[in-house]
């Protein structure tokens, strides 16, 4: 599964992936190259310096034990001027998040993350609310980005 646009496989020289599962990162027919990593194990990227015009992280940073350590990598291997991209919502599986996330809003998930920016070397993040509304639906999932440059 990706989270990609469709047309990224075609207009993008390079789309590398690190997750845990690499399954998941092998069925992702939109990468041209990925690596099976718990980053709670070993946070270092396994990227050359200033390689990466884009860094994101799809709802996962809650599941980060050394998050800023993680953030100081993707600093490492993010082009000057390089973006990173931090999607999260409050759906999580509550047996894998760090247990502080669990007892915070919204609100307070956006400063935290702006505050593990702001240690792992990143200025201050823009955060954006994306959540979908759909008609005629009482509940919908939140979803926020947050976004800085370096």
């Amino acid at each position: 599964v990706s989270h990609y646009p469709l047309e990224f496989k075609d207009n993008m020289k390079r789309i590398s992936a690190t997750g845990m599962n690499p399954l998941e990162l092998m069925a992702n027919d939109q990468l041209t190259d990925y690596e099976a990593r718990n980053l709670n194990i070993n946070p270092a990227l396994p990227y050359e310096d200033n390689s990466f015009d884009v860094v994101t992280c799809v709802v996962s940073i809650d599941y980060l034990i050394k998050p800023i350590e993680s953030l100081k990598e993707v600093h490492r291997v993010l082009k000057p001027g390089g973006k990173v991209i931090i999607s999260q919502s409050n759906r999580c599986f509550s047996s894998k998040a760090i247990s502080m996330w669990l007892n915070m809003n919204d609100r307070q998930h956006l400063e935290l993350i702006n505050g593990y920016l702001q240690y792992a070397g990143f200025g201050k993040a823009k955060a954006y609310d994306i959540t979908a509304s759909v008609p005629g639906e009482r509940f919908n999932d939140p979803m926020f980005i947050v976004e800085v440059t370096k």
